[in-house]
């Protein structure tokens, strides 16, 4: 199978994906006995049934479920998700004014994770059983099993109230104006603008959220690394390079890491989505106006249209990753194509 069909294959099987998590948004959101209408015309015009019926007139929600489920279909397949019953704007529109925070938090935040977990599981791989090594499993385990929610609330007690030597919640610090937006992500639009002072608040702000909602997937970077390492280590080819002459350090990045790069791919593309879809609580906690904290105040608010369109905003983030991984396996792995 060539590579130009691997990869038509896998982008058409985004069609049938993409109308599965439809229908299940559409049957979970009907399976909910809470009326919305209470929150479109508010709890003191329920008594009103002319303004009652108008509302649902104007919603669709007086449609059978079935016209209901297609009009869903044809709108997002038009790039319309609705308007927003909390702010009465196009979710489209929140949506997009909310994802660069949430982009720029999980970028930074996959940097701190890949910068740290990668070499400390290469190294506690090739030190297997070392004080190291233990170190970096308690460390990993530690990560893994605190809540975000958590430890998020106890680095701003200890680092900001209590310390004094890190921002609190935001993006930038409370008197200073938000660079000229281009990219809508404040550091690289304070690059942008040559706005030094803005470019140091925005990133001395992302250091705390970034390190909560980093650590997870650094956990398991590390995990999976050290394993890999240490699987690839007792093959033959290894004890090859070695019977060479070939240093450890040699051994060790120019061949069993080459290996090691086609399972860390699956992991980096997973975490990534899943860094911009699993920000809730750590962007609730830190103020920090993304996805996450638009999901929230959807969901409090009963905003439906907009809690529907940011899932499916996030599931084609899943998705459009899950892709990009799999194309790149193909790349890099011919062996690929003819199993998927």
């Amino acid at each position: 199978m060539g590579l130009s069909h691997y990869i038509l294959r896998r982008v058409l099987l985004i069609i049938p994906m993409l109308l599965g998590i439809t229908l299940v948004m559409f049957i979970l959101y009907n399976m909910t006995r809470v009326d919305p209408i209470v929150m479109i015309v508010g709890e003191r015009q329920l008594n009103n049934p002319a303004i009652v019926d108008a509302a649902r007139e104007r919603w669709g929600l007086n449609r059978p479920p079935w016209e209901q489920y297609l009009a869903y279909i044809s709108n997002y397949a038009q790039g319309d998700l609705g308007l927003s019953f909390l702010t009465r704007r196009p979710v489209i529109d929140d949506l997009m004014l909310y994802l660069p925070a949430t982009i720029e938090l999980s970028f930074v935040s996959l940097l701190f994770a890949v910068g740290i977990g990668i070499p400390a599981g290469v190294l506690a791989g090739v030190r297997k059983g070392s004080l190291f090594d233990r170190f970096t499993w308690a460390v990993s385990l530690l990560n893994a099993s605190l809540p975000p929610f958590w430890t998020g609330l106890v680095v701003l007690f200890v680092f900001y109230y209590h310390l004094g030597i890190m921002p609190g919640p935001g993006r930038l610090d409370p008197r200073m104006a938000a660079p000229l937006e281009v990219t809508r992500l404040y550091t690289v639009d304070a690059l942008l603008a040559g706005n030094w002072p803005a470019f140091w608040s925005a990133l001395h702000h992302l250091v705390l959220p970034a390190f909560i909602l980093g650590s997870f997937t650094l956990a398991i970077i590390m995990r999976v690394t050290r394993a890999a390492i240490i699987d690839e280590m007792r093959n033959d080819y290894i004890r090859t390079a070695r019977s060479k002459g070939l240093s450890e350090r040699g051994v060790v990045i120019n061949h069993a890491m080459r290996n090691v790069v086609i399972p860390l791919i699956t992991i980096l593309g997973l975490a990534f989505a899943g860094l911009l879809g699993g920000a809730v609580m750590t962007e609730t906690v830190f103020d920090w106006p993304g996805i996450g904290t638009y999901l929230v105040k959807a969901a409090s608010a009963l905003d439906y249209p907009a809690i529907q369109g940011g899932t499916l905003l996030i599931a084609i983030i899943y998705i459009v990753v899950n892709l990009a991984v799999d194309i790149l396996y193909g790349v890099l792995d011919p062996r690929v194509r003819h199993v998927g």
